[in-house]
């Protein structure tokens, strides 16, 4: 039996995003001296918010839409990974998963307290 509510599905695609996010930055960050590569990226609230409508999967990054980030200045070789860029990203996307985890612990424990008001 799978008990799931309409948050937790939400909280579920949230912490999906949010590890995409954290993959992404890491590729990014693994991609600092390849010439020419550019760094990768998402919106997250605007990504979040399609699968809320209900776009595709996030699981295996199959839904996100990844675009190339505007506005980073190019090395001479062409790339555009910025490290302190990329770190931030990182501190931002951790964040957001331990807080997504935070809120799913609390939604299952709802549940928990009323299987166990049943059985008292």
């Amino acid at each position: 039996m799978q008990v799931t509510t309409a948050l937790s599905d939400a909280l579920g695609r949230y912490l999906d995003l949010a590890s995409e996010q954290m993959k992404l930055t890491a590729g990014n960050m693994a991609n600092v001296d390849t010439p020419g590569y550019k760094t990768q990226g998402f919106d997250f609230e605007q990504e979040f918010a399609r699968q809320l409508k209900g776009g595709a999967d996030v699981a295996g990054g199959a839904g996100v839409q990844v675009q190339s980030v505007d506005g980073l200045v190019a090395r001479p070789d062409g790339n555009n990974v910025s490290m302190d860029r990329e770190g931030m990203q990182l501190a931002k996307s951790q964040l957001q998963f331990r807080m997504g985890v935070e809120l799913l612990k609390h939604e299952f424990s709802g549940v928990m307290s009323a299987i166990h008001a049943e059985a008292k």
